[in-house]
């Protein structure tokens, strides 16, 4: 480990509600790079219970001093406005709402499904299937665009991937583009997404990811990404990607593993939000992506993901896109047997809510994913 590395872990150890200390003690560089890319606010939240909710506080949260003053850390990145809020206490309230089942079990009740026989309870496109050794294309039925396709796993289970399926599901996506794009020039701007389980948004919980190829324009987050790189280049003369991750890896947040840069992401959608950043869509890609996901499953209890790789057109458009790189984002979506729903109103319209820790997530991420 470089001392880069031990001086991030030694920061870290604080957490995210410590952050405005941690930024204070970067070099003067970083520091104004941080400040270039993000805002940061605090405040304490207090509360004054009754005592009849003494025992009920000390059953949930440890003792009732722990919840009367509440530390809560607002963190907006300038360029792309993503935002998120963090207050630890959160993430112990208490969830009434689990259904009392096992999930393998329900897992196991869903099996056979029309993804167990693809070939038969599955439209083809119009070009055909492309297959891999262990997954295939099927056309999506009612598409969100002109091209449109699902990768189904040959295994049930969304749980069971190998490294050898999620980098065969990639690379038979990679061809289907590269199909679609051979019917239709016009179609360059790629989407692949990987909903796992009901919270996902997943309606068959069989193994399988989804693709497109749109035109025109990229999807909007997307495309609001690439204008916040040119933005931050014409305002500062600097490389947006370039400064973020400097950053990150000075706060511990951040490493460079081959040719992959791994990051617990400082504003997150929802919990346990892991980017990844890389010149191309690669089996070096593939390998980080499964070890990244294996990680969440074993060593931080996650079941329902969502995945998305965000990538610049496949052929030279009049748009701006140096300096944008493939990026992918992972987020813990909760127990897929818990009825609450873990996206609300705060995160449709103003800002997210988490309670995960990014410092306590790369904590658990390195050691599973660096070599």
């Amino acid at each position: 480990m470089n001392e880069r590395h031990e001086t991030g872990q030694a920061l870290a150890e604080l957490g995210i509600v410590e952050l405005p200390r941690l930024v204070d003690n970067l070099p003067d560089e970083l520091h104004a790079a941080f400040d270039r890319l993000y805002h940061v606010s605090e405040t304490t939240g207090e509360i004054d219970p009754p005592e009849h909710m003494h025992r009920w506080i000390e059953r949930y949260f440890g003792s009732v001093e722990t919840v009367l003053h509440q530390r809560v850390v607002k963190i907006t990145n300038r360029f792309t406005l993503d935002a998120t809020l963090f207050n630890d206490l959160r993430s112990r309230r208490p969830l009434e709402a689990r259904i009392p089942v096992d999930l393998a079990d329900e897992i196991a009740k869903t099996a056979p499904d029309p993804f167990c026989e693809p070939l038969h309870n599955t439209p083809a496109d119009t070009f055909g299937r492309i297959e891999g050794e262990y997954s295939l294309t099927a056309s999506n039925i009612a598409k969100y665009d002109g091209f449109h396709g699902v990768v189904i796993f040959r295994e049930h289970d969304p749980l069971a991937f190998t490294g050898e399926i999620v980098q065969d599901a990639i690379n038979v996506s990679r061809q289907w583009i590269d199909r679609c794009h051979e019917l239709d020039p016009e179609a360059i701007y790629p989407f692949f997404m990987w909903n796992c389980l009901w919270k996902s948004g997943a309606s068959i919980p069989h193994g399988h990811a989804q693709i497109s190829l749109s035109k025109g324009m990229h999807y909007g987050k997307i495309e609001q990404l690439r204008r916040s790189v040119r933005d931050y280049a014409e305002r500062y003369g600097a490389s947006y990607f370039g400064d973020l991750f400097s950053v990150y890896e000075a706060l511990g947040l951040g490493r460079q593993i081959g040719n992959v840069r791994v990051m617990a992401n400082l504003t997150p959608l929802k919990e346990k939000e892991i980017l990844l950043v890389a010149d191309s869509v690669n089996d070096e890609l593939s390998v980080m992506i499964y070890r990244v996901l294996r990680c969440l499953i074993e060593d931080l209890n996650t079941s329902s993901f969502n995945l998305a790789i965000w990538e610049p057109p496949i052929t030279e458009t009049d748009e701006d896109w140096r300096d944008v790189p493939v990026m992918v984002r992972i987020v813990d979506r909760g127990d897929p047997l818990n009825r609450t729903s873990d996206f609300g109103a705060m995160e449709l319209y103003a800002a997210s809510v988490v309670s995960s820790d990014p410092f306590r997530v790369a904590e658990t991420l390195w050691p599973a994913v660096d070599y």
